[in-house]
């Protein structure tokens, strides 16, 4: 007669619920002890399988809880790992952007540096040829005077002879200079 301990007790109260009533007595009845005793033994059997599939059920809840935890702690830590590899690359392209900015600033300051080597080069290289240019003409002058003063005899000789075409005129550094510096 087994089965489950709900279905055992219905049985049994329906079993007292039937019984007949003693006479002269409202509240008492007679029973059939053996299977009433039956009944209950099958409760008393039913009490621990019940209990262990309670047992079971609540370990399984613990299990299921314990298990959903640390799903929960799994992916808060995943969602706070991620987080602070958002956070970290957002320092890498700020910390990025800085160098960057310094890298251009250097490039910046050495690009001034080379331009301002490259006109001190340049004025340099200037005046060295402005200077050689000075020396050439001063020495082109010295010649010229030199050849004039060896000239200064052939000259009284030409005089003598009859005119010929005008010479043309001779280039004069020292003239060219004067109107170039008019121009400033």
């Amino acid at each position: 007669m087994a089965g489950s301990i709900e279905q055992l007790l219905d049985l049994l109260y329906t079993e007292i619920e039937e019984a007949k009533s003693m006479p002269l007595s409202n509240d008492k009845c007679v029973i059939e002890r053996d299977r009433i005793l039956d009944m209950i033994d099958d409760v008393k059997a039913e009490m621990p399988v019940a209990i262990q599939r309670a047992e079971d059920l609540v370990a399984n809840k613990n299990d299921y809880i314990a298990s959903a935890k640390r799903e929960v702690d799994a992916m808060r830590q995943q969602a706070e790992e991620y987080a602070h590899r958002i956070i970290n690359q957002d320092a890498i392209v700020r910390e990025a952007e800085a160098r960057a900015e310094e890298i251009i600033a250097e490039a910046e300051e050495q690009c001034r540096l080379l331009k301002r080597a490259a006109s001190e080069y340049c004025e340099d290289a200037l005046r060295q040829v402005e200077e050689a240019v000075a020396d050439a003409y001063d020495e082109v002058k010295h010649s010229r005077a030199k050849f004039r003063s060896i000239l200064g005899g052939v000259d009284a000789a030409e005089r003598q002879q009859p005119q010929q075409a005008p010479r043309r005129a001779m280039y004069d550094a020292e003239l060219d200079e004067d109107d170039y510096d008019d121009e400033d």
